[in-house]
């Protein structure tokens, strides 16, 4: 059975992580940006803190999200959407990837690149294999 709370949730985060990422990089102050997307969705400060952390969203709240937010109406109830708000497993990740990028001569970078991309493909075989 889905679980529409957790999908939603985590979804609407990834449209929240969005939003901050085009408004910092259109130079707008991080200061304020939450009370600017709960304007941007039509909710309350308060609302959109509660939603945040705990507050289910009701199909009503999701389809307005989606509006707002220009995604196809039934976006936030997508449970087979990867995650576009990483965990601090994969921020240490990518530091360390990131650390290993700028210490790295060029033979270094090209290995680098080419084992990941190994390991990408390896991931992607078994996937591919299931949906024969």
């Amino acid at each position: 059975m889905p679980n529409l709370t957790v999908a939603r949730r985590r979804n609407v985060l990834a449209l929240h992580r969005r939003f901050l990422e085009a408004s910092v990089a259109a130079g707008l102050p991080a200061k304020g940006l939450d009370q600017a997307f709960a304007r941007k969705i039509e909710v309350s400060p308060s609302m959109w803190s509660q939603i945040k952390s705990a507050r289910p969203i009701g199909d009503n709240l999701a389809r307005q999200i989606e509006r707002h937010c220009e995604v196809e109406a039934g976006w936030l109830d997508r449970e087979d959407r990867p995650s576009e708000v990483p965990d601090e497993a994969e921020e240490r990740f990518v530091a360390l990837a990131r650390e290993a990028w700028r210490v790295a001569n060029a033979k270094g970078k090209r290995e680098l690149g080419g084992w990941l991309k190994k390991k990408i493909a390896e991931a992607a075989a078994p996937v591919a294999a299931d949906k024969k």
